[in-house]
């Protein structure tokens, strides 16, 4: 069998070089793009070029520290690499004329230096002790913000498509074998294990098997599988391969969501330079095996990220999902037997196959193997993407990675697994993340999305927010869902409006376990987990806005209370000036009145107001 000996040495004398010079990289994943990355880019090329300087200028996908972006990392030849954050256009000529020229880094705008670089062969970085990095491991995310990820050659020098050569010389059940052994579990979901379900579709009897790749990431607030398909498309097409070679499959299908046009365009690259190397298509490394990748494009049906709704729309179909059994195991696309894996779950494997599965399940938990890659947003100051061993507890996760709440604030609840997960209150911030420790809170793992939340949340308001999400989105199939999620809807917006009664939360705790017993498809079953946390964890929250008419918060429009308060208040008449009804009256330099009949609740009083002396309590 053809082997890559020769061409990885090639690349991997070029990665050297390519490190041995002085560089400038850009983060250009879309966090930093949309930050103003291609900006900042091209200032650095126009400033390097008219001081005719020899520095390599490069790119690189998202670090995961999206909350520093744009990104810059200056890497002179034998001294360390400093990554500078909020590097914007103007910044650029003194970084330039600092760091390159005169060798002294600006470390006043630093946000991390890496001491030095591990063998190009290995791919992994050695991070200097830096808060946001000292509890993440990284192997999925390991060439994310450390390779271009538009380059084969640097895909191959880190160890890239050693894994398919090394499956290549195995036994399909010794593969399937190792990645059991990993104890690997779907990173897309409930967290089925991955090696079981590889299993079920090497033992189908079929003609024609498929693997199939769900990136419809559609949950609010993530984008775990979107970073790793724009920073490192190569491992996903690798994972791929392995899984097909395993279970017998020649063709596969990565159904990314349309709105992920930077994703795709870098997949279909790196599509295009694997055949180009023999490394995907027809006799792959003369071994005759041979499999083929197409992609799909979503139109961003959440619904579509279940998997047989996925399968639908692959065919052609409505993304509405099928009734089970039969499973896509034994007839998923076009009723043939089906592996059907997400993003960050592939992208496990070839690290799996290299380093064999006992590696992988030296971290984590008892059940719940390897690592996790999670992206932090909402009231925290470090919003990012983290990969972090399974079994990190949310305090970990918030506080020592996320660097805690904005603006000093009280932490009040996580929301774990998007629309379909829950809200985890204060109380459990000591919590293991692991699928069954979640389960037991109500929550689910999810994909990875953990949304913060902070004292001046409603946790109603929360509820109400996802419900609308996944009303919105439900395909309508089952009743359970389309009805259920309807009413259920109107009865939290009657609570928000003050118009709630007791009798109403028994009425969502019902809804909540029907649905939950009696909808179609997991989306449908999981929908009702941000109202049953949310009555678990803060009943009191919904009760002060039936029985108290209140919103303890200060969010529902409805129930907003506007007061000034006469021990702040200094009679300016700022806020009598630029209130649009005319409700705040007061003599000057003395404490003014709202007149609650006539306060149409805009808020517009409130930044005006420089003492701080108008409340919504």
């Amino acid at each position: 069998m053809k082997n890559l000996d020769q061409i990885r040495q090639k690349y991997v004398e070029q990665y050297r070089r390519k490190l041995g010079k002085d560089r400038i990289v850009v983060g250009l994943g879309t966090c930093g793009i949309a930050a103003g990355g291609n900006k900042v880019l091209q200032a650095i090329k126009e400033e390097v070029a008219s001081r005719g300087l020899d520095v390599e200028i490069d790119f690189t996908s998202c670090i995961g520290m999206c909350y520093c972006e744009p990104v810059v990392e200056i890497a002179l030849a034998g001294a360390p690499s400093v990554i500078y954050g909020n590097i914007i256009p103007d910044k650029v000529a003194k970084l330039i004329e600092s760091h390159i020229v005169n060798k002294t880094p600006v470390y006043e705008w630093a946000a991390i230096q890496i001491p030095g670089e591990a063998a190009p062969y290995e791919g992994i970085s050695v991070m200097e002790k830096f808060p946001y990095y000292e509890k993440q491991v990284r192997s999925v995310t390991s060439r994310l913000g450390r390779t271009n990820p538009e380059s084969i050659v640097d895909y191959i020098a880190t160890g890239g498509y050693e894994g398919i050569e090394k499956a290549l010389q195995t036994d399909k059940q010794a593969i399937i074998d190792e990645i059991k052994k990993s104890g690997l579990r779907g990173r897309g979901g409930g967290g089925f294990p991955t090696g079981t379900k590889w299993q079920f579709v090497y033992d189908a009897q079929d003609d024609k098997k498929y693997a199939v790749c769900n990136a419809d990431e559609g949950d609010p607030g993530a984008f775990m599988d979107r970073s790793v398909l724009e920073g490192d498309p190569h491992s996903v097409l690798e994972g791929m391969m392995i899984a097909g070679y395993a279970i017998g499959a020649d063709e596969g299908y990565i159904y990314c969501r349309a709105e992920y046009p930077l994703a795709i365009r870098r997949l279909n690259l790196a599509i295009a330079q694997a055949e180009e190397h023999g490394l995907l298509g027809d006799n792959i490394l003369d071994s005759g095996f041979s499999f083929r990748i197409k992609i799909k494009a979503g139109a961003g049906a959440f619904v579509c990220g279940e998997e047989t709704a996925l399968l639908n729309s692959i065919e052609g179909e409505r993304g509405m999902p099928r009734v089970r059994p039969p499973f896509p195991a034994n007839k998923g696309l076009w009723q043939k037997p089906t592996v059907l894996n997400n993003v960050e779950t592939y992208a496990n494997v070839p690290f799996i196959i290299r380093y064999g599965g006992d590696w992988y399940a030296k971290m984590g938990t008892e059940t719940s193997k390897g690592s996790k890659v999670f992206c932090l947003t909402g009231k925290v100051n470090n919003t990012g993407l983290m990969e972090v061993p399974m079994g990190i507890t949310l305090r970990d996760i918030i506080f020592s990675i996320g660097g805690g709440i904005q603006g000093g604030k009280e932490f009040k609840a996580v929301q774990s697994g998007g629309p379909s997960g829950g809200c985890i209150p204060a109380e459990h911030l000591d919590t293991p993340i692991d699928y069954d420790s979640l389960t037991a809170l109500g929550a689910i793992m999810g994909s990875g999305g953990l949304v913060v939340m902070d004292e001046t949340t409603c946790m109603v308001d929360v509820a109400k927010f996802f419900l609308n999400f996944t009303q919105n989105e439900s395909c309508g199939k089952c009743t359970p869902c389309r009805e259920g999620t309807k009413r259920m809807l109107e009865i939290l917006q009657r609570i928000c409006e003050g118009e709630g009664e007791l009798e109403d939360l028994d009425t969502l705790e019902r809804l909540c376990k029907v649905i939950k017993n009696s909808a179609l498809c997991g989306l449908g079953q999981t929908c009702p987990n941000p109202i049953a946390t949310t009555l678990k964890y803060f009943r009191s929250e919904y009760e002060a806005h039936i029985i108290d008419k209140r919103c303890p918060a200060g969010v529902c429009t409805a129930l907003k209370v506007y007061t000034i308060l006469e021990d702040k208040c200094t009679g300016c008449g700022a806020c009598a000036r630029n209130c649009p009804t005319g409700a705040i009256t007061g003599a000057k330099k003395e404490p003014h009145v709202i007149d609650t009949e006539k306060c149409i609740k805009c808020g517009t009083c409130i930044p005006k107001c420089k003492f701080d002396a108008i409340t919504t309590a």
